[in-house]
């Protein structure tokens, strides 16, 4: 009887230190969390409805380092003389930090020290893309924020735009996600931006017996020196990824594929694989509503990458900030 009990305490313990995510986390210790991001949402992003592609990207950097864990919205502090993602070449042009403390701040007013950053970041960037027209999806929430952010490691694992298929591949597998997903998660192009220097290499000097990338349609090459990235080194100019129908989540993206006008060289690198060139094709064969179901999927298991649960991490009261 002592041996049960003792299995019992054991399994208890275990069950505290690693928990796991469920629907409606938050449904006692904070009843009406779920409803305070998603009226904010409401309100505001209407108004800036650019801050869907922009949280939707934070998620995903957020993610692919230390799991979705918070860890990209922390501050580098003098004191630890460590740099944090947020300071990382991927993250400098990462935006809706504010908007994120902003979410912060009324939860902490409304239920402190209860809700975590990384769980804002999960229910916000569904809200966001749902209020501007996109797909829904299931958001289990019970994520805690973790107390470490190195800018190295942001580099090293978020994936580049001038990743090829073999290094996607890789990166996306590091992190228990595979082709489908890598096709589907991609999809969130359909309402980027970019700055010019993530792809001018394609358009100058692009190899030394060509100065456009070969993979990239030469029309739209031409287009994007001429009204877009007049120089290598534009800093500036913000372009579509998806030309024309960047303020609507659909399957434009996809079709533009196919005719060689992905911005990034890890857009092309879609088509160069027999494989994500059939989920390419597969998503365009079906409907809208097939991909919504898809690509929410996708997003809800990406949200699950090396999630902190139970009694590891913490729950952050200033999400730039570790609470010691």
């Amino acid at each position: 009887m002592k041996g049960v009990c003792l299995i019992f305490f054991v399994l208890a313990i275990l069950g505290s230190v690693q928990g796991d995510l469920k629907m409606g986390f938050y449904s006692r210790s904070c009843p009406k969390a779920e409803k305070i991001i998603q009226d904010y949402v409401n309100q505001h992003i209407p108004r800036v409805p650019s801050l869907g592609a922009a949280l939707i990207r934070m998620h995903f950097h957020d993610c692919f380092v230390r799991g979705c864990d918070g860890s990209v919205l922390l501050n580098s502090t003098a004191s630890s003389g460590n740099q944090t993602e947020k300071t990382a070449i991927p993250n400098r042009t990462v935006t809706g930090f504010d908007f994120i403390d902003r979410l912060k701040s009324l939860l902490e007013s409304a239920c402190p020290g209860i809700v975590s950053c990384a769980d804002i970041i999960a229910l916000a960037t569904r809200d966001t893309i749902v209020v501007t027209g996109g797909p829904s999806w299931r958001v289990p929430t019970g994520r805690r924020d973790g107390t470490v952010s190195i800018a190295s490691e942001a580099l090293a694992q978020i994936p580049a735009p001038s990743d090829n298929i073999t290094l996607l591949q890789q990166s996306f597998a590091n992190k228990s996600l595979d082709l489908k997903d890598l096709v589907l998660l991609s999809g969130a192009h359909t309402i980027g931006i970019a700055r010019c220097p993530s792809f001018s290499n394609r358009l100058y000097n692009f190899s030394a017996s060509s100065s456009t990338d070969p993979s990239l349609d030469s029309e739209y090459a031409d287009v994007l020196r001429a009204s877009k990235c007049r120089t290598p080194n534009d800093n500036t100019t913000l372009v579509e990824m998806d030309p024309g129908s960047r303020r609507t989540f659909d399957l434009s993206y996809y079709r533009l594929l196919l005719k060689r006008r992905g911005l990034f060289e890890s857009d092309s690198a879609l088509t160069k694989s027999s494989q994500t060139l059939r989920y390419v094709n597969k998503i365009l064969q079906g409907s809208l509503d097939n991909f919504y179901k898809e690509f929410g999927l996708a997003m809800e298991k990406m949200g699950r990458i090396d999630v902190k649960t139970g009694s590891s991490g913490e729950i952050r009261r200033n999400c730039a900030f570790v609470n010691s």
